[in-house]
């Protein structure tokens, strides 16, 4: 995949502007609580709250103008695992379990048709990840909002003892990926504006479906098989490939590089869209997950024995690649590479 043509920015998202964007308003959050159950931690996928011998883990997420592509089919079962998926799959990434979550859906009016469809979709993500639903917000804004928009809060715990934040990442760690299931929930802002400027239909057939039924198909829920790899291994990161792409791994830590060289041949709708739009493959690999929804960093001589685990769990894993001296995201396949999260 090569190319110089449209990019996410272009599009209409761009993710350094985003970053700055989510700086400023950082440095604006000065006031820490006293007492217990200070936060901790701050600024990796999730929050960490110490409570006791645990940590409370916080966060929260959206599915995004992925949206848009429900509301254009008319199909809004699916969306519900989305919303549920980009939040316990953050979760995870410090070792968290997560336990529950509250959603929160604003919409221009109300449609009990509509309610239902998503309800069914929260409801199987919630069965996917053990993680209940035990509240949330419905919003009409009629004067605010044109579409709907569905997001969620999820609640996670772990032994202070077990949580992993990527500090210990070393020289010699070995990467592994986990498979995707397409382009989970993100970069749709640049594929809905690739599909319009080309003039290509949802409804155009792809593979054994359609275009729009491939990019509708719900974002991959890691939780058990990542749990199952965490109580039989030494795993040193995690991180769940979402917006920035691959640049998300950089949230592990600083000050290694994460060499990765064996990635398999990037999924089909992948390559549909580079082309579509003639898109670099530095902008595809900051954009999408190109196939790896989520990396396990672990010990020397763990990572086959983890693949395995996940396997037994029903996802297909390998070996991506491994941690080395320097700094960054090298994907040495493609000659791209990343310093800045």
């Amino acid at each position: 995949m090569k190319g110089n043509g449209i990019t996410y920015a272009a599009s209409g998202v761009d993710i350094d502007l985003k970053s700055q964007f989510i700086d400023r308003l950082v440095a604006e959050l000065r006031f820490r609580r006293k007492g217990a159950g200070k936060p901790v931690g701050v600024g990796h996928f999730t929050s960490t709250i110490p409570f006791g011998k645990s940590i409370l883990t916080l966060g929260t997420d959206g599915v995004g103008s992925k949206l848009l592509v429900a509301k254009q089919l008319n199909r809004w079962d699916t969306v519900g695992i989305d919303c549920v998926a980009m939040n316990v799959n953050d979760t995870i990434c410090v070792g968290a379990e997560p336990i529950a979550l509250v959603d929160y859906i604003a919409l221009p009016y109300p449609d009990t048709r509509i309610a239902s469809e998503i309800g069914k979709g929260l409801n199987k993500g919630a069965s996917l990840s053990n993680a209940e639903i035990v509240g949330g917000e419905v919003a009409v804004l009629r004067d605010m909002v044109n579409d709907v928009d569905i997001s969620a809060s999820c609640l996670g715990v772990v032994e202070r003892k077990k949580v992993i934040t990527g500090n210990a990442i070393r020289k010699g760690d070995e990467i592994v990926g986990i498979a995707s299931s397409g382009l989970h929930s993100n970069g749709y802002t640049l594929v809905r504006k690739l599909l319009s400027e080309s003039g290509t239909w949802l409804e155009a057939k792809f593979g054994s479906g359609t275009l729009g039924k491939e990019l509708l198909r719900p974002t991959e829920i890691y939780v058990k098989p990542v749990l199952d790899v965490l109580k039989k291994h030494n795993v040193t990161g995690l991180a769940n490939v979402t917006g920035g792409g691959f640049r998300n791994i950089l949230r592990l830590k600083r000050n290694v590089r994460f060499l990765i060289d064996s990635l398999p041949r990037v999924p089909r709708i992948f390559q549909f869209l580079s082309e579509l739009g003639g898109i670099s493959d530095e902008e595809m690999f900051q954009t999408f997950n190109m196939g790896t929804g989520f990396v396990v960093v672990a010990r020397k001589g763990e990572a086959e024995g983890i693949c395995r685990t996940l396997g037994k769990n029903g996802k297909r894993a390998y070996v991506i690649g491994s941690v080395q001296q320097g700094d960054g995201v090298e994907l040495e396949q493609y000659g791209v590479s990343y310093k800045e999260y």
